[in-house]
């Protein structure tokens, strides 16, 4: 079975994400299409990126980053639990996508996020542009949950019948699309594929 690698990207105190975020792996976990694992970049704390090399290299020098490629190495599948502060994502959630290159790549990706009146899609979409050049595939199915306090009792979400489907229609086009890209992630055919010339503005470049 594929593994989902669920990443809950609110780091601040008292946050919202960590009950949305549960929520979503109970629901995840009842869909079945997926082995389900979890990241909550709250207690990962990773540093600000830390390595001396550029991430494309795999070149890591700290056993954090050797930890958390092996992580979303394994993956198959990302969804990132989202919050929107000013119109954007967290910056922990940017900083851990930053550690990594390779491991990304050929994956879908699905989002849940939560906010206001926009139900973070703010984040989500500059999200999306992210995820895009470190190639993987987001999918058009998510899950948005405006004015999130009102559904959050007692520390647990309660969904609404909406959050429900959304949740299992972005979950159905996670494994169909997972499927599909499949052969992408197989290392024997990575080797085999021509060598080709990047230039230095392409496949998400970080300058140093």
């Amino acid at each position: 079975m594929p593994t989902l690698a669920v990443i809950i990207g609110s780091t601040r105190p008292g946050r919202a994400g960590l009950p949305i975020a549960v929520w979503f792996i109970e629901r995840a976990r009842r869909h079945g299409g997926f082995e389900v694992e979890v990241a909550d970049l709250a207690e990962l704390n990773l540093p600000l990126l830390d390595e001396p090399n550029h991430p494309r290299r795999q070149e890591y020098v700290h056993q954090h980053t050797k930890d958390w490629s092996a992580f979303v190495d394994h993956a198959d599948a990302v969804v990132f639990v989202t919050s929107e502060y000013n119109y954007g994502y967290s910056a922990p959630l940017k900083n851990a996508i930053d550690y990594l290159h390779n491991e990304w790549m050929g994956k879908p990706a699905g989002f849940v996020s939560y906010g206001g009146i926009s139900a973070g899609t703010r984040a989500v979409q500059q999200l999306k542009q992210v995820v895009a050049v470190l190639k993987m595939m987001p999918v058009v199915e998510s899950v948005n949950i405006p004015f999130h306090t009102n559904f959050i009792k007692d520390g647990r979400v309660q969904a609404n019948e909406v959050m429900e489907q959304a949740a299992d229609a972005m979950l159905d086009e996670l494994v169909r699309v997972e499927a599909a890209l499949r052969p992408l992630r197989k290392p024997a055919l990575a080797a085999a594929a021509p060598t080709r010339v990047v230039t230095a503005a392409s496949d998400g470049d970080q300058a140093r």
